[in-house]
């Protein structure tokens, strides 16, 4: 098998610009109607948004690499960044590394790309381990780094990566290239175009000897932070890990070949995914708050613990809605004033009600918003 970065035309990527130029454009709008959205949170859900999306990027990073960090860990941590007050949970140094990664994405990713800071977020996630010659540098070993599956006696080889002694090299083109097509740079390229690239180009190098997958990732992210100016806080990490395996099998279909017109299609796709569920979460932050505004004071203590709890479910709210056994497991009432409480709560218009008897559920009042008249 011969590589891409074996081929004549290595790094000069090739792909059809017309057939990207829909994504790039919903892009750019969705970016615009996110941003006007996001001026509508308070300051306070802007910042429990912030801590939520960095939150969840940086468990499902590591997730995509097979490491499963604690969620509550993660938060902790990424407050304490934020300086705000922490519960205190204790905090593994993974968790650790991850979150100040992700912090620095966060505060830095108007900066152009240099190896301190690539050096700088390899120490981060790498935190804890011994296991590792190289930390903080490009990897020096001799071995080859092979991406295998399959038994030991017949292993399936998914790709292999430059030798070590071709990393310095490798990474003074890429980040060259990398800052050369920013948007203040001398070879300025598309915004989706460009991430999508970077992830594959960057991976393909393989310069690490280990965390290649999260700090590609990384560079993405900071790639779509600089071309619109700010933060994206879209959850990249999140949609790929819910399709790990298309992710990988489009990675190894990219990997055999410098025409990526594919590849840069499934990433500009994973992208305005990305983007849509920000726009669900920003919409749930708005609805939260004038559904308590609309409800201030008209729920007893116990509906408004269950009002809390069914919140707290995010977005998609109770799998398949409340039910009256929900409302018994939170509030430890009885059954008839639970059936009294959820009757209330559907007169005052705070739940819907679907079903009859023993299928009866219940389901926030909350209507969607119209995020093209959000600016």
């Amino acid at each position: 098998m011969i590589w891409n970065w074996q081929q004549e035309d290595w790094p000069n990527f090739k792909y059809d610009k017309s057939v990207l130029e829909e994504s790039e454009n919903n892009f750019l709008k969705n970016s615009g109607i996110l941003i006007g959205a996001f001026k509508h949170l308070s300051e306070n859900n802007k910042k429990k948004l912030t801590i939520e999306i960095i939150g969840n990027e940086a468990l499902k990073t590591s997730e995509i690499e097979g490491e499963y960090l604690n969620r509550n860990s993660i938060q902790s941590s990424i407050r304490r960044q934020f300086g705000l007050q922490t519960d205190n949970h204790a905090i593994t140094p993974a968790e650790q590394g991850i979150t100040e990664l992700m912090m620095n994405l966060y505060e830095s990713f108007d900066k152009p790309l240099d190896d301190e800071q690539l050096f700088s977020w390899h120490r981060m996630i790498t935190k804890g381990r011994n296991d590792l010659k190289d930390v903080g540098r490009y990897r020096t070993h001799n071995e080859p780094v092979q991406v295998i599956s399959g038994a030991f006696h017949r292993p399936n080889i998914h790709f292999e990566a430059p030798p070590s002694k071709d990393m310095k090299k490798e990474m003074k083109y890429f980040i060259k290239w990398f800052n050369d097509t920013a948007p203040e740079g001398k070879d300025k390229l598309p915004i989706l175009t460009r991430a999508a690239i970077a992830h594959l180009y960057f991976v393909s190098i393989h310069p690490f000897e280990d965390g290649n997958g999260r700090i590609a990732r990384a560079i993405s992210e900071k790639a779509l932070a600089q071309n619109i100016g700010k933060p994206t806080l879209i959850a990249l990490s999140h949609v790929i890990a819910k399709q790990k395996k298309i992710y990988y099998d489009e990675l190894e279909r990219a990997n055999k070949h410098n025409e990526i017109t594919a590849w840069i299609l499934y990433f500009a796709q994973t992208v305005l995914e990305a983007q849509s569920y920000t726009q669900i979460q920003i919409e749930f932050m708005i609805n939260k708050t004038k559904f308590y505004d609309r409800f201030k004071d008209k729920f007893n203590d116990r509906q408004s613990k269950v009002i809390k709890r069914i919140f707290q479910e995010g977005s998609q709210g109770f799998q398949g809605g409340l039910s009256a056994e929900n409302y018994l497991s939170i509030t430890k009432t009885t059954r008839t004033t639970a059936t009294r409480d959820l009757h209330d709560l559907v007169e005052k218009g705070a739940l819907t009600r679907r079903g009859e008897r023993k299928h009866t559920r219940y389901y926030l009042n909350v209507k969607s918003l119209n995020f093209s008249q959000i600016r």
